[in-house]
């Protein structure tokens, strides 16, 4: 049972969840989303318990469908299990939403909506372009916090072999990002959607509602690799940061730890001088409100 086969949407406890795209929102009181950025692993899980809500999902059965069959240990299941109630939990008084029957599986005790979609999306892909489906042309708004998508970075080495260091190198730079509490990051399965298509940062932008987005690229050269990365403001196109960085091939694991670190301790101070920027071009009715919240960000 695969869930991305399915199409439908589920309403719980403050969350909305896609199965087909694999995305999970969080509500506000107007009901409007902002992404909630976790790995593809537990939105697989948590595609299966909401499908199979109030019923027992063995571990086996988990491991079935979420590592399709792979031979991995239990503590895998417990380990997707404890990310998915950090967040789905955090507001919860009685216990957690994901109830675990010992010796046996896990039930998803919230009570959930299924909500069938009123209009069909189709997606139609433009006579010689079969790459990539044309979008409708309404955007969900961006949410209120700055939010960014790490794009797949490009393999521009001609060795196809480094497409895994390539993808690595943009999950650590994820999961860096992520821990930077007022920041939104965009799960990286949406954005893997664009790998190998020549992307409009733009579009992108209105397409995932982000305000801000990084791209890189990986090239090799004999046992050298050199990274670069850029960050763009998505609503206008402007580049606010780039920079490149070289290591060895004989360092790889260390390399990308150290590209992240270092990406992610520039974009920080820089997306928010750029957010301090883009309120300052805000108007107001009552500029001492907005000199407090001036004030304010710089905490």
């Amino acid at each position: 049972m695969d869930q991305r086969g399915s199409t439908d949407t589920f309403l719980f406890e403050g969350f909305r969840f896609h199965s087909c795209d694999r995305e999970l929102f969080r509500l506000d009181e107007a009901g409007n989303g902002s992404p909630v950025s976790i790995g593809s692993r537990a939105l697989d899980l948590l595609g299966l318990l909401v499908e199979r809500q109030g019923k027992l999902v063995s571990k086996s059965e988990i491991i079935d469908v979420v590592w399709r069959g792979a031979t991995v240990e239990e503590a895998n299941v417990t380990v997707q299990i404890s990310a998915l109630r950090r967040i789905l939990d955090q507001n919860r008084e009685l216990g957690s939403c994901i109830q675990t029957v010992p010796n046996r599986g896990y039930r998803f005790v919230a009570l959930v909506k299924r909500v069938e979609p009123a209009h069909p999306l189709v997606l139609t892909v433009p006579p010689g372009n079969s790459s990539r489906a044309s979008l409708p042309s309404s955007s969900p708004a961006l949410p209120d916090k700055p939010s960014i998508a790490v794009m797949p970075f490009a393999n521009i080495s001609g060795d196809p072999e480094q497409d895994y260091f390539a993808d690595g190198m943009v999950e650590e730079i994820t999961t860096a990002l992520s821990r930077i509490k007022w920041l939104i990051v965009i799960a990286r399965n949406s954005s893997f959607t664009y790998k190998g298509q020549v992307i409009d940062v733009k579009q992108v932008g209105r397409e995932l509602s982000v305000r801000y987005v990084l791209e890189g690229s990986v090239r090799k050269s004999g046992r050298r690799l050199r990274i670069t990365a850029q960050l763009i403001d998505a609503l206008t196109g402007t580049h606010l940061w780039a920079d490149r960085f070289d290591g060895s091939l004989d360092d790889l694991f260390e390399l990308q730890e150290d590209v992240a670190i270092s990406v992610t301790g520039v974009i920080e101070p820089t997306l928010q001088a750029a957010e301090i920027r883009r309120a300052a071009a805000l108007q107001t009715s009552d500029p001492t409100a907005y000199d407090l919240y001036l004030r304010a960000l710089a905490h």
